[in-house]
């Protein structure tokens, strides 16, 4: 069990604005907000990595670009560009969508070579790798399966979900996909955590890294639950 203080609570979360009729001013106030409550990342679509990167710079507050989104059904070509034009605008953290069809398929050998070269672009550029699973789509043997690659490829963060799926982040799956990796890789869960009871279920379940558009409202609960029990921590 650790005991996490709001500003810890915060550095969990990737404050996250990805639907596709986003506007301008409305990146704006998530970067702001982000500086408002401290949260690690700011996750947009790709094309947005310049904009947060202007809005957050002198922070130590991080822009995350999500590649191939939300469907992932881009050649690795594409999504390698997509990686390294993200970068030279400024992304710091890339979360990637795998390609599902061959993960379906069984192509393991793809999935694979994927996952090595959008790797390959993050190492080189010193950036953090994440890999979206989709895990609604997936079933327990190819979770485990996509995460037996992750951790001999190693990206930094193996995720659950883009929160477009019928459904996202389950405790079960976030456990799973930590028993399998272990210390090797990390995990995020995103996805239908809006509240601070469900992002504490996900950091009991291995999560180390949460996505959520409910950041701002998580944050709140947990200054109301520590000012009520009258500590400056929450035990997870």
């Amino acid at each position: 069990m650790a005991a996490y203080t709001i500003d810890q609570l915060a550095q969990l979360i990737d404050h996250t604005n990805l639907k596709a009729d986003t506007k301008p001013e409305a990146i704006k106030q998530l970067c702001q907000e982000a500086k408002d409550y401290h949260f690690k990342m700011v996750a947009v679509n790709q094309v947005q990595s310049e904009l947060c990167a202007q809005e957050l710079a002198d922070t130590d507050i991080h822009v995350g670009a999500a590649i191939a989104f939300p469907l992932g059904q881009t050649s690795i070509a594409a999504k390698v560009f997509e990686t390294q034009d993200a970068i030279a605008k400024g992304a710091q953290e890339i979360d990637y969508v795998i390609n599902l069809t061959q993960a379906k398929a069984g192509n393991l050998a793809y999935i694979k070579e994927e996952m090595a070269a959008l790797v390959s672009v993050c190492r080189q550029a010193q950036v953090i790798c994440k890999v979206i699973f989709e895990t609604a789509y997936l079933e327990k043997e190819e979770i485990i399966a996509i995460a037996t690659i992750a951790k001999e490829v190693k990206p930094d963060f193996i995720k659950t979900s883009t929160g477009f799926a019928a459904t996202g982040a389950r405790a079960e799956d976030v456990r799973l996909m930590k028993e399998t990796v272990g210390d090797a890789v990390k995990v995020k869960a995103a996805g239908g955590i809006r509240d601070l009871e469900t992002l504490i279920t996900m950091v009991q379940n291995g999560a180390e890294r949460i996505g959520t558009s409910a950041g701002i409202a998580i944050i709140e609960e947990a200054r109301f639950y520590l000012t009520r029990h009258r500590t400056n921590q929450i035990k997870i």
